[in-house]
């Protein structure tokens, strides 16, 4: 592998060039990212034909055990440094992994059995784990700025939506030239193994990967108990699960409450999840803007405001059958989708120099797992719905009818699960120690103490 160019001065801003280049990577882990607790549960429950009871909790299980497996991939990529970096040889590590378990998930045959998921679900888990949490170390480290982090991470957000988008537009081209929806479901697990090798070869040659000055990091689960219990990973912390379960309880019951609820073709609810990340490419920009202008915690907590507000109307106020006022009305809660992922991995770019500042050593993979594991928890918790769909009756083959008060019970909880998580983030996020002034207190103490730029 050739070597990235000598890295720029940690100060720099970097170019608009450099940061779409690290963002191409993001394109193939969005594009397996949604599909993995949007399209998945939902094929292998409605057309392989493994029981609903039976997906939620192979779902729950194997995301329980990946987190934690995430502290401890962490710790090593932290402990980690070649001559090509420390977070790209890491992503590079994930890729084979990935391409062969996405192989495996998405050409799946009908009638396969919860083994075949359950296993191919921990590899994939495995390498996407490696993978992402090398990615977003090494963009908390392309700049120390509190500003510019929030730039970063709006080119990573970005091309993250572009990702979506791309797949998504998969199943809609795919139906509407006829092919079936498990063909769009195979077809979505071919772009991703294409895609992959190809975005990262653009990142690893064109992003350069800076290199922290502080010893590695020490300590074991005490240590990483003790980072848990700051203040400001807490909220953070906290913040990152309540949305992960709301984002997911909307994501794996967006079809089944689109169809059965509201009366919409698949076509149609493709369609409609389509344009929710439309919006939420529209809208990312926008969170990245307000950031800077008022703090990221604020703009999180305003964002979690206007989530839960615009998605009540969308659920509550447009007529069953009504396409056109569902698409303006899925597009407006859409513009909240990017402010979560984005707002929160730029507060933990912030929060790793504070920690680095306490304890005197570079924690900043072992942070991004603990971020990527809460994430992963609440995500873990929303496929559980499907458990309780089960549980009231609910008949998820393609076609069925199911009686007015099963279908009750989904509209609950689709719509009242989420708006009360995202009210109580925004309640979580209304007193968050590490402010822009105080961010800038921090480095100025790093540049003294280790020689770096504040």
């Amino acid at each position: 592998m050739t070597a990235a160019p000598a890295p720029a001065p940690a100060s720099a801003r970097r170019s608009n060039r450099v940061l779409a280049a690290f963002a191409a990577s993001c394109l193939p882990y969005a594009a397996l990212g949604l599909p993995v607790y949007v399209t998945l549960p939902e094929f292998y429950a409605s057309h392989v034909g493994v029981p609903l009871a039976a997906v939620s909790l192979i779902f729950l299980i194997v995301r329980l055990a990946d987190i934690v497996v995430d502290p401890v991939l962490g710790m090593v990529i932290d402990r980690t440094s070649t001559k090509w970096g420390r977070y790209r040889v890491w992503m590079a590590i994930g890729a084979p992994i990935l391409m062969l378990s996405v192989a495996m998930l998405f050409f799946v045959a009908q009638g396969s059995g919860a083994t075949h998921l359950a296993v191919w679900l921990v590899v994939m888990y495995l390498g996407y784990s490696i993978s992402l949490l090398s990615q977003m170390s090494w963009a908390a480290v392309l700049s120390p700025d509190y500003d510019q982090r929030s730039r970063i991470y709006g080119f990573w957000q970005v091309a993250n939506i572009i990702g979506v988008l791309a797949v998504l537009l998969i199943p809609v081209g795919a139906q509407a030239m006829g092919h079936s929806y498990v063909d769009a479901v195979r077809m979505q697990g071919g772009f991703i193994v294409i895609l992959l090798p190809v975005a990262l070869l653009v990142t690893f040659l064109f992003t350069p990967e800076p290199r922290n000055v502080t010893p590695p990091p020490h300590g074991g689960l005490g240590a990483t108990l003790a980072l848990i219990a700051k203040p400001v990973l807490r909220r953070l912390l906290l913040s990152d699960l309540l949305l992960g379960a709301a984002r997911g309880l909307i994501g794996v019951l967006f079809f089944y409450f689109f169809e059965q609820a509201r009366g919409f073709e698949r076509e149609q609810s493709s369609i409609l999840l389509l344009v929710y990340f439309v919006a939420g490419l529209v809208g990312a920009p926008v969170w990245a803007w307000l950031a800077t202008r008022i703090g990221k915690h604020k703009a999180l907590a305003i964002g979690s405001l206007y989530f839960a507000a615009s998605f009540a109307g969308a659920t509550l106020l447009v007529p069953a059958g009504n396409f056109p006022a569902a698409i303006g009305a899925i597009f407006a809660t859409g513009l909240a989708f990017g402010a979560a992922d984005l707002l929160l991995r730029a507060m933990m770019a912030d929060a790793s120099d504070a920690i680095r500042l306490d304890v005197g050593a570079d924690r900043t993979g072992l942070l991004f797992s603990i971020l990527n594991a809460t994430s992963k928890l609440g995500y873990a918790v929303s496929v559980g719905a499907f458990a309780v769909l089960e549980w009231i009756g609910f008949d998820a083959k393609p076609g069925a009818v199911n009686d007015p008060g099963v279908i009750l019970g989904l509209q609950w909880l689709f719509i009242a699960a989420p708006i009360a998580l995202l009210l109580v983030s925004a309640l979580v996020l209304r007193i968050y120690p590490l402010t822009p002034e105080k961010h800038a207190d921090i480095r100025a103490q790093l540049a003294a103490r280790d020689g770096e730029a504040a």
